[in-house]
């Protein structure tokens, strides 16, 4: 056995016609509980490597996360916990307080569970609620869900422009009220991601690298803050009131919608395929939308009161979607660019002679 570098080296043995072998670290073994006539599954890795790991049933008992937490937090501070728990991907999560839990405490976990993909309230207790994942790791596939944002997000701010327009708060509090959809699918996507991250055997269910996750993952958070901004402009029906836009303004705005929706678009299409062309046209025409912007402000520096106020929140929303559309477009180029064939794959296939050629550094 040879070690470098913290691995374990064990050289390959055949056995019979066609049967090559290694032998396993004794320690390994047996701090799993591990013996003769065991099964171990093994995945293949995008990088040619193996992932090995024993077959097992059911959620083991340190699958379970306790949370003990107090009656006298703050129910925003415990909302917040009670999701970076729920990304961390244990399928049993028992909430617990010392003593009896407060009607405060126990709603803000109720309220939790129904807001979530997944968690469902299994027993409680005076003191303790527990929780269960009751839809597994992979119910929906990551581009499924990624493609599901973009449609959420784009009707929100097509919503959340038409509030504006008319003035319509009815229009305005549906499209804020939705921000929790996006909000509970980008957390779904990350606790998948955080679980694959943790466990070889998730990742394969996933059928996406690494890499990929980590894509998808920075794609979520952009469709995410995209749509914070649509519940921006929604706002901005309240402190416009009845106020009307002048149309001038009313159409300027209009086309930088139109731009950052067509934006958006683009840059996921661009991911999808793997376009760099297209992400770099739709990087080129956000900076442009800048000379829109500042065109809409020098007209805006004429307005006063709650108007300039309302419409510079319209125009600051609509600027930061068109770039967070950019900032999609390099995430989709990074991906091309990683998802190419490597160095040594096209060294692989050139002819020996074309190899040859390449003078030695």
């Amino acid at each position: 056995m040879r070690s470098s570098g913290g691995f374990h080296g064990r050289r390959i043995q055949k056995t019979g016609g066609s049967t090559y072998i290694i032998s396993l670290p004794k320690n390994w073994v047996t701090a799993r509980g591990l013996g003769p006539g065991d099964v171990l599954l093994f995945t293949p890795r995008a990088d040619g490597s193996l992932t090995i790991f024993a077959e097992t049933t059911g959620h083991a008992e340190a699958e379970r996360r306790v949370v003990d937490v107090s009656n006298t937090m703050d129910s925003e501070h415990l909302f917040r916990r009670l999701i970076a728990e729920y990304i961390a991907g244990y399928p049993l999560l028992e909430i617990r307080t010392e003593g009896r839990m407060s009607p405060r405490t126990r709603e803000v976990v109720r309220n939790f569970a129904q807001r979530m993909i997944g968690p469902e309230i299994l027993e409680e207790t005076s003191e303790s609620v527990i929780l269960q994942d009751v839809v597994g790791a992979n119910p929906l596939p990551i581009p499924s869900i990624i493609r599901r944002e973009h449609q959420m997000v784009r009707a929100m701010h097509a919503d959340a422009m038409a509030a504006f327009r008319a003035r319509d708060a009815t229009i305005a509090r549906d499209v804020i009220d939705r921000d929790w959809e996006v909000d509970r699918l980008h957390w779904f996507l990350e606790k998948q991601v955080t679980s694959a991250l943790r466990d070889a055997r998730v990742l394969a269910t996933l059928e996406l690298t690494l890499p990929e996750c980590s894509t998808y993952l920075l794609a979520s958070r952009v469709l995410e803050r995209i749509a914070d901004h649509a519940v921006r402009i929604a706002g901005s029906v309240t402190i416009l009131g009845r106020d009307p836009t002048p149309e001038k303004l009313a159409s300027a705005l209009d086309r930088m919608a139109e731009a950052a929706a067509t934006a958006l678009t683009d840059a996921l299409d661009s991911l999808d395929t793997r376009d760099i062309p297209k992400a770099n046209r739709v990087i080129d025409e956000a900076q442009e939308l800048t000379r829109e912007r500042d065109h809409i402000l020098r007209e805006l520096a004429s307005k006063r009161g709650r108007l300039a106020v309302g419409l510079a929140y319209v125009l600051e929303s609509l600027e930061r979607s068109a770039f967070y559309a950019s900032d999609l477009a390099e995430i989709a180029i990074n991906r091309a660019v990683e998802s190419s064939p490597r160095a040594d794959e096209l060294l692989a296939v050139r002819p020996p002679k074309a190899v040859a050629a390449v003078p030695s550094a």
